[in-house]
């Protein structure tokens, strides 16, 4: 499948790296979900946001669940410059 916007720079928070090295998961098994439009465990009304926000360039958000629990969440910012992996905490 091909990525429907651009990610921009791809970074990580220090709690988002460490809960993957707890999951034994890398990044891109998340963020390449997210690239394609598979926003995760989101509601209907934040799905139905995110693909309002793709066609119209606003900000999208995912929310997955590592193999240990942990919620993740990945933010791509509005003018597509920078995605970024965090835990709710953190934002």
């Amino acid at each position: 499948m091909f990525p429907l916007f651009p990610l921009g720079q791809i970074v990580a928070t220090p709690g988002a790296l460490a809960a993957l090295e707890r999951a034994n998961q890398p990044p891109d098994c998340f963020v390449s979900r997210h690239a394609i439009g598979d926003w995760g465990d989101l509601e209907p009304t934040d799905v139905a946001e995110n693909e309002y926000s793709v066609a119209h360039g606003f900000r999208l958000l995912s929310s997955y669940q590592t193999n240990a629990g942990e919620k993740l969440w990945i933010i791509t910012e509005a003018d597509r410059s920078v995605t970024t992996l965090l835990l709710s905490e953190e934002y």
